[in-house]
């Protein structure tokens, strides 16, 4: 494992493409293989036990590929898979940061809310993250399922969408929240809508960046940052629905350059 080898990022399916954007934007010159698991989407609603299958089975495929680092972008397989995971690959391993300091930093009564998959909620994992840094912070958290399979087939936008984000943010109107953690890497993309739906002194957390400032940090305390010029190359793997997969992985990225192939994550 050397400064030039590949950088891995995964997550159920295109949501960790965000992710995917800070780290092109803070490291271009790093080499990307994206995995996003689409045959399977979405992860929320799965039984741990088979996500932290699945989770395996990507970071085996990421091990072949001899990658420095693996990028967690899914909070849900963060959520109950990272601390079984973190030692137990020959590189480095980054789970989504929870952002939870950020949001009660923010929050001047320090109540905070967050939006998820119904896994990262019932994983706890902001609540835990909260508990470690104020005991007097209070987390409401609310499982948003319909979100990611509207999103995966390219419904960012229009009544249907606008419909669901006004029903789950409901929840929040009596709870006096300061900030809104956005805790799906899938939730970023329809951002402008969600904000429409909270109060406007309420600021919207978006983990991503933190996520690959994270991910930044750790590769240069190991000496792996690659130095070059010239951009690196993206490859992008996706477990179905590839056409479908590159165009929301242009319309994200801005750019058109990667290279697409298809995988079978049964095979790690």
């Amino acid at each position: 494992m050397g400064n030039d080898a590949p950088i891995g990022v995964f997550d159920s399916g295109i949501g960790g493409l965000t992710v995917v954007k800070e780290i092109r934007q803070m490291l271009p010159a790093e080499d990307i293989i994206y995995v996003g698991d689409t045959a399977r989407v979405p992860y929320g609603s799965r039984d741990p036990e088979e996500i932290i299958v699945f989770m395996n089975q990507i970071l085996r495929f990421f091990a072949q590929q001899k990658v420095k680092m693996a990028v967690i972008a899914c909070n849900t397989m963060t959520g109950y898979g990272y601390e079984q995971a973190k030692d137990a690959y020959p590189y480095l391993l980054v789970p989504m940061d929870t952002v939870v300091g950020e949001a009660i930093a923010v929050s001047r009564d320090k109540s905070i809310g967050v939006i998820a998959t119904e896994g990262a909620v019932q994983s706890h994992m902001h609540e835990k993250a909260a508990q470690k840094i104020d005991a007097k912070a209070v987390v409401h958290a609310k499982a948003c399922p319909g979100f990611v399979p509207m999103i995966e087939n390219g419904q960012i936008d229009g009544e249907q969408m606008e419909i669901a984000v006004k029903e789950y943010l409901e929840y929040f109107a009596d709870k006096g929240i300061g900030a809104l953690i956005l805790g799906c890497t899938h939730y970023p993309l329809i951002a402008p809508i969600i904000r429409r739906y909270v109060d406007k002194d309420v600021q919207l957390i978006n983990p991503a960046a933190a996520t690959a400032k994270d991910a930044v940090k750790a590769l240069a305390a190991a000496g792996l940052l690659k130095e070059s010029p010239a951009k690196g190359k993206m490859q992008m793997c996706f477990s179905a629905d590839l056409g479908k997969a590159r165009k929301m992985a242009e319309l994200i990225l801005k750019e058109n350059t990667a290279v697409f192939k298809g995988i079978d994550l049964a095979e790690y």
